[in-house]
């Protein structure tokens, strides 16, 4: 079964969220970036050009955010550069075990396949073995239960976009 494209994954995000999150995810960024809604402003979830894993992380990000963090941009997180530091790589790996675990459950549920990301290739870094550990526990945990709201509307609506696909 062939996996979901970027514009079916924003058909189905639009479709749950737009409404009753005035949120829409958006493909063709240059870079990834969450703008909150203002106003009469939709909020926008940029996700790089029109790759399917990026739309998803980025969704991963938006769906592990609570209220007040959807209010900033880019949810007020932190973020380093490609080039961290051994520090800076150590607190990128811990704030990205909850999304990454995530991205991944909905890239199963989108048949898109998903790579743990260390974000840090001009370091040569690829992900510590502690980091994909952590990934694979989380990812358990969320598949033994813990997936709820926002996520779990989201996994189950790509899995019967998929199955519409044949």
């Amino acid at each position: 079964m062939a996996g979901l494209t970027s514009a079916e994954i924003e058909g189905v995000f639009d479709g749950l969220f737009e409404r009753s999150h005035r949120t829409r995810l958006v493909g063709g960024g240059d870079e990834p970036l969450y703008v909150p809604p203002t106003g009469d402003r939709l909020g926008r979830i940029v996700y790089r050009a029109d790759y399917p894993a990026s739309a998803l992380h980025e969704v991963a990000h938006w769906c592990v955010a609570g209220a007040a963090r959807r209010d900033l941009e880019d949810y007020g997180y932190w973020y380093a550069p490609d080039g961290r530091t051994e520090q800076q790589q150590g607190e990128f790996e811990r704030v990205e075990v909850a999304p990454q675990a995530l991205e991944s459950v909905l890239a199963d549920a989108a048949g898109v396949r998903f790579v743990p990301s260390a974000d840090n290739v001009e370091a040569g870094v690829g992900p510590s073995v502690g980091f994909l550990s952590a990934l694979a526990q989380r990812k358990e945990d969320l598949l033994a239960g813990a997936l709820r709201g926002r996520a779990l509307r989201m996994q189950i609506a790509l899995a019967l976009e998929r199955a519409k696909k044949g």
